[in-house]
């Protein structure tokens, strides 16, 4: 047991020095745009990553927004269960989240979603609505990478398939991304 559990730390951390600096730093400009200009940024994923979506939304539209004086619009639309299952019934699963961004999703809006595989068909559905109707759409991936990867405007890959550890690292940036805007300086004026 001891030997596992070091080898999973090991494991972490290798997975996190994989997070590109770069790529974060450009997706938390992005938010700064977005939080400037008033637009709206959508959240979701699966499973974790539907967890660390509502996670993220709740940092970002609160502490955030609270260190910013002006708010965050920001949603996570995989927290209306009643809505997601109403869709997924009268049209399909895959529609679950296109659906929701057919209704709110604007031109200028930051569609963001979470995914360890990167191939998930509700997600990769809903990016091609995105992408069609002039959303700027950023994904966070596992080394997978998938058909988002290929097809998000900003990609960040972290080089792990183990979707523990790919979901640890996508809240770490999710963090990264939020308390930025509550410690540096520079993105408050």
């Amino acid at each position: 047991m001891h030997e596992w559990i070091s080898n999973y730390i090991e494991a972490e951390k290798a997975a996190l020095d994989s997070i590109p600096v770069q790529q974060v730093e450009s997706v938390i400009l992005k938010f700064k745009e977005a939080h400037v200009e008033g637009r709206q940024i959508f959240v979701f994923g699966n499973g974790g990553s539907a967890s660390n979506a509502s996670h993220f939304a709740t940092d970002l539209g609160k502490g955030s927004s609270d260190a910013m004086g002006k708010r965050f619009k920001v949603l996570s639309i995989n927290d209306n269960i009643s809505w997601m299952t109403a869709i997924g019934n009268d049209y399909a699963y895959q529609d679950v989240y296109l659906r929701q961004l057919e209704n709110y999703g604007q031109a200028g809006d930051i569609a963001m979603t979470l995914s360890v595989s990167g191939s998930s068909p509700n997600l990769v559905k809903a990016f091609e609505w995105a992408n069609a109707n002039g959303l700027h759409t950023i994904a966070l991936v596992g080394a997978k990478r998938g058909k988002l990867a290929e097809i998000a405007s900003e990609v960040i890959v972290i080089d792990e398939t183990h979707y523990g550890r790919a979901e640890d690292c996508q809240m770490g940036i999710a963090h990264m991304i939020c308390y930025a805007f509550m410690e540096v300086e520079e993105l408050k004026i």
